[in-house]
């Protein structure tokens, strides 16, 4: 017995060595090389060249090479008043958005659950997806419309059909800086409604009917039904998204741009405008300034997200 096995071992090392080179080249890695080289091209090597640029003088239209200055730029965009005041407007921008982007979807997802004809709750779903659908700036442009002082349909209504206001007293969405930010939640809120719901429409389907039902059954109304057995069962979902949004919240630009141009005083000039306008508008017009402007902004929303993982982590 002990000759059969110690044969067939030695059958198998003999078959192994016999295999030639492309049997046991592990052919499978090859179809990693184009995603390797999309990410490294795309995705590493812009990080790593802004980061450069943010250690050096350095000036698309100018003719010098550019000068190593170190952490020079840093420096002066950490004393900057203008970067610290742009830093504070996202953060208060965000701190707005975030909220409403989370519990309006999760109630709206709440409600289309209970429908019980498949045919509406799915006519629902279609019709919450059409703002996701749009492209960016022409929903900027359609709510920058919308809340024009004199043409807009929302003054319209609050103005002349049910006499909310005055001509004199009508709100200016965009004008006013206590209203811009709440203007532009609004516009984002309504934008993402439909995304988001089917996050939340996504984990509903995967908690059981039988807790609610005995929960039910126990005596709970609707209120601890969602407190106690709903809401603990879709906070894997609240906190991902709490993540996501505080990312697109702080690095908002488009909206800025388009609903407050760059204009210094406005609530929307935050520190991605700065650096916008740092790096393509403003004379001289000083790219390396504006990389370290935008490295700040990364690492300050990147401190902030590894301390909301840290949260998340020990909560769930």
């Amino acid at each position: 017995m002990a000759q059969l096995v110690a044969a067939d071992a030695s059958t198998v090392r003999t078959t192994a060595q016999g295999r030639s080179w492309g049997e046991r080249m592990p052919w499978g890695w090859l179809f990693l090389i184009p995603t390797i080289v999309f990410f490294v091209g795309w995705q590493i090597y812009p990080i790593l060249r802004v980061a450069w640029i943010s250690l050096t003088d350095y000036a698309f239209l100018s003719t010098k090479p550019a000068n190593f200055v170190g952490l020079e730029n840093f420096r002066e965009a950490l004393a900057d008043p203008l970067m610290r005041i742009g830093l504070l407007r996202a953060a208060g921008f965000t701190a707005l958005f975030v909220p409403g982007m989370i519990a309006f979807p999760m109630l709206l997802a709440i409600m289309i659950d209970k429908i019980r004809s498949q045919k509406v709750s799915t006519f629902y779903r279609l019709v919450l997806l059409i703002p996701s659908m749009i492209p960016g700036p022409l929903i900027f442009v359609l709510w920058k419309w919308m809340y024009d002082l004199y043409i807009g349909p929302i003054n319209y209504f609050l103005v002349d059909r049910f006499h909310f206001f005055t001509i004199y007293t009508q709100p200016q969405w965009l004008g006013d800086p206590k209203l811009v930010f709440f203007a532009l939640a609004v516009m984002e809120w309504w934008w993402g409604l439909g995304y988001h719901t089917m996050f939340f429409l996504a984990g509903l389907a995967t908690i059981p009917k039988d807790l609610t039902e005995a929960a039910r059954i126990d005596g709970a109304n609707e209120w601890r039904v969602f407190r106690d057995v709903t809401f603990f069962r879709l906070l894997p979902i609240v906190l991902v998204l709490v993540v996501l949004r505080f990312g697109t919240a702080m690095a908002v630009i488009d909206e800025y741009l388009i609903m407050g141009g760059f204009n210094r005083t406005r609530p929307t000039y935050t520190w991605t405008v700065y650096m916008w306008e740092t790096a393509f508008v403003t004379p001289p017009r000083f790219q390396g300034y504006a990389a370290a402007i935008g490295w700040i902004g990364a690492i300050a929303m990147l401190v902030v997200v590894a301390f909301l993982f840290r949260i998340f982590r020990t909560r769930d």
